[in-house]
């Protein structure tokens, strides 16, 4: 039996592997136990480590570390991926007053750390310790740390800075996840039914497209072509076809359109309607069945070559002779215009002769089983120019130090603009949504183990002192009471749903973990687009303050 115990004790590779198992393991599972309709969800993972590692279970030091951050990297950047192009849109749309609430939680929290401190005179390495552990930003620390360094600092102080960021970092998380359930609580909402409709609200363009039939009786229109008559309508519909007399016709952007010709025509209901106003009327005649000579396929972009590229760049209808009358995107439809770029998955709704959809299908790949794989170079690609992004030193004027973003920050914003632009280079970065959704779970996992494991051995000498406990309560304060006074403002004031206002205060506190929980409150993903809205900002403030706070304190 001795191989057993040196399993358990040595520091080998499988002690590690084994000891990680056993956390994620046994984390997992106390994270689905429920009392009274409430669960740890993934945080279960964080209280398992910081058990298992006050009974001595532990790992070598350039283990854990670099576990606890390849484990930070895949959630982020499998996050960024998940929200693409919704980030940009949410940023315009209310990236302002959310940045401006998490900004409030940034600057109130380290005025309280500052008071709180001078109150009750807590030494400026363990303050800084404290903050950073309280808001869960490692970046935050480590910028302290070096900062210290650099004031002439000895290594007892950048010590003490760790073992506050350790005491403070698990309340950190149980915070602001205690915060989010106060807040549903205290307003009596449903996070389950907000989630829903603002996912519903995202996705009013996935409501099925209509289909008209519309008679030319505005003879202004004699002369011009398709094309032209959509862009007097504005675009954003696709005529499919018309039927001239007896005949009907493959309504490609050069057909000139006569007057009696009846349009078939497919968008929005909105858009139909404009289009009819220019046009003349709706048709009560029976368009005849598609001719044998003419038929409607769906095609699959599964070729990386056209990517990126226009419609208007592919011209599908000059080179094949075909109408694409649908662009099916993730689930949802969009009329295709000329400035629409195809991503990779893309379904086109395609109407034209069997031998010209054949050669269309041959160029985009209509290769569906493609749609199963994750593409593993773009990922770790971008994972690389993440890295590199996030140590890109930024001097400030009065910092002692550069600010980097770190490596949390620069791959989640390299993931933002993977996910929003579709390939880098010849590299597509298609993943399909149930691996993103394995690797954002297996990097907090794997983050939230090595957090406990570390903290629990560290954590429990601490808090048998009087010291200890006051720097528990202080770190606790300086988590909860910002976010629930801009929770608070944010619910009643700015009017936030559930996902707006979980994914702020997950994201204004830098809590990937707590992001995890909002998901699972809310039942999808849609706080994640608050959250990625926030964190640049938030992470590069938390950094810059950490090392003001060292700046004042050793001035």
């Amino acid at each position: 039996m001795d191989w057993i115990v040196a399993l358990f004790r040595d520091p080998t590779v499988a002690h590690s592997v084994l000891t990680l198992s056993l956390v994620i393991a046994g984390g997992l599972a106390l994270g689905n136990v429920r009392v009274r309709g409430i669960s740890l969800g993934i945080g279960g993972v964080l209280f398992a480590g910081l058990l298992l590692g006050h009974f001595g279970l532990a790992l070598d030091q350039h283990t854990m570390e670099f576990v606890r951050e390849f484990g930070l990297i895949l959630f982020v950047y499998a996050t960024g991926l998940q929200l693409g192009g919704g980030f940009f849109s949410s940023l315009r749309r209310q990236g302002l007053a959310l940045n401006l609430l998490a900004v409030g939680i940034v600057v109130g929290g380290t005025a309280l750390a500052l008071g709180l401190a001078t109150l009750f005179l807590v030494p400026l390495p363990t303050l800084v310790g404290l903050l950073s552990g309280a808001v869960t930003n490692t970046p935050g620390m480590g910028a302290a740390q070096h900062a210290l360094a650099e004031g002439g600092a000895g290594a007892d102080a950048t010590q003490m800075v760790g073992l506050g960021y350790a005491v403070a970092y698990p309340f950190g998380i149980i915070g602001t996840i205690t915060a989010l359930l106060i807040l549903k609580r205290l307003f009596r909402f449903d996070p389950v039914k907000e989630g829903a409709e603002v996912e519903r609200l995202q996705s009013l363009s996935a409501k099925p497209l209509s289909l008209c039939n519309l008679e030319v009786t505005n003879t202004n229109l004699v002369g011009h072509t398709v094309e032209q008559v959509i862009d007097l309508a504005g675009g954003g519909i696709a005529v499919s076809r018309l039927v001239r007399g007896d005949r009907q016709l493959l309504a490609t952007g050069d057909v000139a359109i006569e007057a009696g010709d009846v349009l078939h025509v497919v968008g929005s209901d909105e858009r139909i309607e404009r289009l009819r106003l220019i046009a003349g009327r709706v048709s009560e005649r029976d368009l005849p069945a598609m001719p044998s000579v003419m038929t409607v396929r769906r095609v699959v972009v599964t070729k990386g070559g056209h990517v990126g590229r226009s419609l208007e760049d592919v011209d599908l209808a000059g080179r094949y002779g075909v109408v694409v009358t649908r662009v099916i995107r993730a689930g949802v439809e969009f009329s295709p215009t000329r400035s629409m770029k195809l991503q990779f998955g893309d379904r086109l709704n395609v109407v034209g002769s069997e031998s010209a959809i054949e050669r269309v299908a041959h160029e985009l790949g209509d290769e569906v089983k493609e749609l199963d794989r994750a593409q593993f170079v773009p990922i770790f690609l971008g994972i690389a120019l993440g890295v590199l992004l996030g140590s890109i030193p930024v001097a400030f004027p009065g910092v002692p130090a550069p600010v980097k973003l770190g490596l949390a920050g620069g791959p989640l914003l390299v993931a933002l603009m993977m996910g929003r632009i579709g390939k880098v280079g010849p590299f597509v970065s298609y993943v399909p949504n149930a691996a993103k959704k394995a690797l954002a779970e297996l990097g907090i996992a794997l983050f939230l183990a090595c957090v406990g494991v570390s903290a629990g051995a560290r954590v429990g000498q601490v808090l048998m002192t009087a010291d200890g406990l006051m720097w528990l309560g202080l770190g606790a304060l300086i988590t909860f009471v910002p976010i629930m006074i801009i929770g608070i403002i944010g619910r009643s004031l700015r009017k936030l749903d559930a996902s707006s206002l979980y994914g702020l205060l997950a994201g204004s506190m830098t809590d990937p973990p707590a992001l995890a929980y909002a998901g699972q409150l809310v039942g999808n993903d849609t706080p994640s687009i608050a959250y990625a809205t926030v964190y640049p900002l938030t992470m590069l403030l938390r950094v810059v303050l950490a090392q003001a706070v060292v700046m004042f304190g050793m001035g």
